[in-house]
């Protein structure tokens, strides 16, 4: 019983691993700290100035969000609200839905669950996917996420980029593209180490919406098995103890 208990424990300590929802393609592991306070705070800079546009976060509140990222109010004001919301306002999206849906082709999603829904590394290797594809409306596409209606929104940081396929032939001896590699056409503002930092704070920052009170909550479980453990050990003591006299 105690064997399992032990088991328990380092399973609800265990990261959960969530597989990448639809999609399919290349998939780099994103290595997110939503521990790291400074990195959420730039998360949450890049999503306002980057995502808010279009994207909403609907199950998120300002106050809350400087809260838990250590901002005062002040600074919440300052660097995250620009259009008048109120600090206990949700964090709305500026386009309206038919707008966007007439400029996309679809509504924008609301982001606040999309991290915890398809996972940390595919929203970081989403982020770092875009290349040109004059095919598209927009100008480009996702390796990720083919067909995506998004622009590449951070392409000033990122620059343009196009994929590199190769042919391979398959068991049927059939010939089909399999992605190779990025190359840059234009370069960004940034090198790929700083935009990598860009992508991988961004995504912390959309974990840590997904799932605000995530450290508290394995926090918390550690410390309930620990405790179930200790009962059990002291409950096993004193039966032993209760019943020796019966034998």
């Amino acid at each position: 019983m105690v064997r399992k208990l032990i088991v328990a424990a380092v399973l609800a300590s265990a990261p959960v691993i969530t597989l990448a929802a639809g999609g399919g393609g290349h998939v780099e592991k994103a290595n997110v700290d939503i521990s790291n306070e400074a990195s959420l705070q730039r998360g949450a800079k890049y999503f306002v100035n980057y995502c808010l546009g279009c994207h909403s976060a609907k199950y998120v509140r300002y106050n809350r969000l400087a809260m838990d990222l250590g901002l005062t109010e002040e600074q919440l004001v300052e660097n995250l609200m620009f259009t008048g919301e109120r600090p206990f306002d949700t964090m709305d999206n500026a386009i309206p839905d038919v707008d966007s849906s007439n400029w996309f082709g679809r509504t924008p999603p609301d982001l606040s669950l999309t991290a915890r829904a398809r996972g940390s590394d595919w929203v970081y290797s989403f982020l770092k996917s875009f290349y040109l594809d004059p095919s598209k409306s927009t100008g480009s596409n996702n390796l990720v996420l083919q067909g995506a209606s998004m622009p590449h929104v951070l392409w000033e940081l990122q620059g343009v980029q196009k994929a590199v396929f190769r042919t391979e032939t398959g068991p049927n001896g059939d010939p089909h593209e399999v992605f190779s590699h990025f190359e840059i056409v234009q370069p960004g503002l940034m090198n790929p180490e700083e935009f990598d930092g860009v992508a991988s704070d961004l995504t912390a920052f959309l974990t840590y919406i997904s799932e605000p009170v995530q450290l508290e909550r394995q926090s918390l479980g550690i410390k309930v098995i620990l405790f179930l453990v200790v009962f059990f050990l002291f409950a096993f003591l004193f039966k032993k103890e209760l019943w020796k006299d019966f034998r």
